[in-house]
């Protein structure tokens, strides 16, 4: 008779591989990785530009030359590409951090040559009308002064500041007046510097036979050839241990808390993403547990390791209720600090190992999700034999390594802390 009450036994693989990707480079100097791995006739094409903010030289430059590149074309209006997008269903969207601006499209194979049509209007003729920038300038002037009056908002940016310093590449933040002073000519300059091939690489993904590709590897090869936009670098960073913005009357505080430590090729990253997960990378974590289930101070709490291009960061983020800031510092503290003086019982962890490769075996569980880790890789200089190394590393890691890292990376004297609220 069969046992409902018996749950199945659980096994991770003794291995985890990414699809295989095709690598070429086109004669203009464009990397391109495809990876053909879908079962519905749909692709994906993401275009990563080495047009981070970091590169801009006026403040909201490099975002807005990125948003505005579809609102208006040498032969179409901003109205007149997004009745073509929503009449062939394309997917369009554009994303940017401190190191790379974004472009990805998504369509059902048949619409690709509408929809590469479309791309090469936006990314080769795009106008920058007046109109439409002043438009642009007013509403994420407005979003950025709302934003600005919440609390969590707020503290994100000053813990960036924080840990950086607030000239610092990755930790400068800019008054929203400075939209008031964004004009066509800025965004143009950032644009023909940025938006060109040597500055550039690409990856398709889903049902790429090799006439979609090749029919990507023609659009591609449009972009005008060049050396790319050299990389100014970042300088030493300025951390401040403390930022503490006091609100009247606020019924919460928002805490960040953390450390500058270094990018994902380094050697311990892949240890202190295990680390950062035990200590708050779940809903059953420590902090969790500690925080919201035991003493009440909030909905919910984070850890996470963050990578950036020159360097990367440990992170704990929450929302707590204002009668409880300083009991919640506290409790996180005393989490870190028992990271750092007792072993993670085997059961923790086993359960944590799972966690952690059912994580990632969600992620790769089709080929956006693959073309999402291979855009990481790419940018951090890897290959996807990363995403086996870092599976290696969850398989094998044990206690004893768990607390070496704690001991070494997370020592709280080294922390920034911001507070915003009471």
């Amino acid at each position: 008779m069969l046992d409902r009450t018996r749950q199945p036994d659980f096994q991770l693989p003794d291995r985890l591989t990414v699809p295989e990707t095709i690598y070429s480079e086109l004669p203009n100097g464009i990397r391109f990785w495809t990876i053909d791995a879908g079962t519905q006739p749909l692709c994906r094409l993401s275009l990563v530009f080495g047009a981070g903010t970091r590169y801009q030289s006026a403040p909201f430059t490099a975002s807005a030359a990125l948003n505005l590149m579809s609102e208006g074309t040498a032969h179409y209006s901003a109205a007149q590409i997004a009745e073509r997008f929503d009449f062939y269903g394309i997917y369009y969207d554009t994303s940017i951090d401190r190191d790379y601006a974004i472009v990805t499209v998504s369509c059902l194979n048949r619409f690709l040559p509408q929809t590469l049509e479309l791309l090469s209007e936006i990314l080769f003729e795009p106008q920058f009308p007046e109109h439409e920038l002043e438009i642009y300038a007013a509403k994420r002037k407005q979003q950025l002064t709302i934003e600005r009056e919440k609390p969590s908002y707020q503290a994100r940016e000053l813990f960036s500041r924080a840990l950086f310093g607030a000239e610092h590449p990755y930790g400068r933040s800019s008054a929203a007046e400075a939209y008031d002073e964004l004009n066509a000519g800025l965004l143009r300059e950032f644009y023909e510097t940025h938006y060109r091939a040597g500055n550039l690489f690409a990856v398709a993904s889903g049902r790429i036979a090799p006439e979609v590709r090749s029919e990507m590897e023609r659009f591609l090869s449009r972009f005008e050839a060049g050396r790319p936009v050299v990389d100014p670098g970042v300088p030493p960073t300025e951390p401040t241990s403390l930022i503490r913005e006091q609100r009247t009357g606020a019924l919460q505080s928002s805490i960040r808390l953390g450390r500058t430590l270094f990018p994902k090729e380094h050697p311990d990253f892949n240890g202190m993403q295990v680390v950062a997960t035990i200590l708050g990378g779940y809903f059953g974590s420590r902090l969790v547990k500690n925080l919201r289930e035991e003493k009440g101070y909030t909905y919910g709490i984070y850890s996470a390791m963050v990578n950036l291009q020159h360097t990367g960061y440990f992170a704990v983020a929450t929302d707590v209720t204002a009668a409880a800031t300083d009991e919640a510092v506290a409790e996180i503290l005393r989490e870190v600090e028992r990271m750092r003086t007792e072993e993670v019982p085997v059961a923790e962890l086993e359960m944590v190992r799972n966690i952690i490769v059912g994580e990632m075996m969600r992620i790769l569980d089709g080929p956006f999700g693959v073309a999402d880790v291979t855009i990481e890789n790419v940018q951090c200089g890897m290959t996807n034999e990363a995403v086996s190394m870092f599976f290696d590393e969850v398989r094998t890691i044990t206690p004893e390594r768990i607390r070496e890292l704690a001991v070494r990376w997370l020592d709280p004297a080294a922390f920034s802390t911001v507070i915003v609220g009471a």
